[in-house]
């Protein structure tokens, strides 16, 4: 049985809405970087902490995974301590794991990597809830900035990290504790809510509808999961396929950043065109097919990598805007929605995680890039049938009859 978090209506603020509002940007700007900015910097670790390609593979997993695993306790620790709190010890966990990896032993990078994956694991259950209950008459608009700042986060991650490190004479361990700053940014503008009234929502036992058990919920589940498996598996070793073909690593960083930027179109527009339509099983199947066209090109066509991954980012941006517009349009009520979120999230992060491991394993095994981005390129088909048969008009659960009042 899992918890689910029940937004509250009315609650008093700690800051003004504006401010909130500001606040929880920034903190969904935070909950890519500390994992996004590994991929750039990956072959370099590799060489320096003698990493087989399978165990580069586990490190970049090891953040999704997390995701996956932690999913559930975010509602508990949310009803116990509240939401704010408990968001803003997941900020200072997620300081405390970028610090971490700083430390020049193997076994701390990966430590640091566990405290960073579990801090936005939080982070990514409860910002969508908190939304919803501060933001009642501006959810689609605080949902289009939320997403456009996870991506926009990742991009900046991908991008920024290896000139930065460059610029200031920094290692890759220096690289990676220089998002910790970012962070800590964050951490300090949400700590007045930390301090103000405290929301502690109602945890619900058991499952409204029994949704571990209904076909449709699994296909939303499916479809979130496996547009995440190819997201971070592509962000962990693209940068690394584009190195062995003579990029520079700052070159092969900014790649993966013109994708997540590029992305963000697509993640705003998406679940605005999803929205507006009765199914959403076309969106979801076109959002597929553009990824694979982005994938195809990359495969295909070396030196048309800038084409290729911008027809990437924007495929991917718009699955992720779809998979979350997904998990609001399926259900039918909000307690429906916060646990079919939950779902959604711990099982579908948990699939995702498998994709930096299995490519990297694949790559030991064939000494080639061409087998996992074929594998990734064939994960799309069932990517395309579950967003499709997800995209159908229809609800996990039947919708409450409004009360009579008798």
């Amino acid at each position: 049985m899992t918890a689910t978090v029940v937004p509250e209506t009315t609650t008093r603020r700690a800051s003004p809405a504006w401010w909130i509002g500001v606040s929880i940007v920034l903190v969904a700007a935070n909950l890519r970087p500390a994992v996004v900015a590994v991929s750039p910097l990956l072959e370099e670790i590799q060489a320096v902490e003698r990493l087989s390609g399978t165990a580069a593979g586990v490190l970049t997993a090891l953040p999704v995974l997390c995701f996956g695993l932690l999913a559930p306790v975010a509602p508990r620790l949310a009803a116990r301590f509240g939401i704010e709190r408990t968001l803003f010890g997941a900020l200072v966990v997620l300081c405390l794991g970028i610090a971490l990896r700083i430390v020049d032993a193997t076994a701390a990078l990966f430590a640091g990597t566990v405290l960073v994956g579990g801090a936005i694991a939080v982070g990514n259950v409860l910002l969508p809830g908190l939304i919803k209950r501060d933001f009642a008459h501006r959810t689609g608009l605080m949902t289009g900035l939320y997403t456009m700042a996870i991506t926009a986060g990742g991009g900046l991650a991908a991008g920024l990290t290896v000139p930065v490190a460059r610029a200031a004479g920094l290692g890759w361990h220096g690289a990676l504790g220089a998002w910790g700053l970012f962070a800590l940014v964050a951490l300090l503008v949400w700590s007045p809510q930390a301090h103000g009234a405290q929301h502690r929502p109602r945890q619900e036992s058991g499952s409204p509808g029994g949704l571990w058990r209904n076909a449709l919920a699994w296909q939303v589940t499916a479809f979130m999961g496996l547009q995440s498996l190819c997201f971070y598996a592509a962000a962990a070793w693209l940068p690394a396929v584009f190195v062995s073909r003579g990029a520079d690593a700052a070159a092969a960083g900014w790649l993966l950043s013109l994708a997540n930027g590029v992305g963000i179109a697509g993640s705003l527009v998406a679940p605005v065109v999803a929205a507006r339509l009765r199914a959403q099983t076309a969106v979801a199947v076109a959002a597929t097919g553009v990824t694979a066209l982005g994938l195809l090109g990359t495969l295909l066509l070396p030196g048309a990598e800038i084409v290729s991954m911008a027809v990437f980012g924007i495929g991917q941006g718009a699955a992720l805007g779809i998979a979350l517009t997904l998990i609001v349009l399926r259900a039918p009520d909000g307690a429906h929605a916060s646990q079919l979120s939950g779902m959604a999230q711990s099982m579908g992060y948990l699939l995702a995680a498998s994709g930096p491991f299995m490519l990297g394993a694949l790559h030991d095994l064939t000494d080639s890039w061409t087998v996992p981005l074929v594998v990734l390129l064939a994960l799309l088909a069932p990517q395309a049938l579950s967003g499709g048969l997800a995209g159908r008009e229809r609800f996990v659960a039947r919708r409450r009859a409004p009360s009579s009042g008798l």
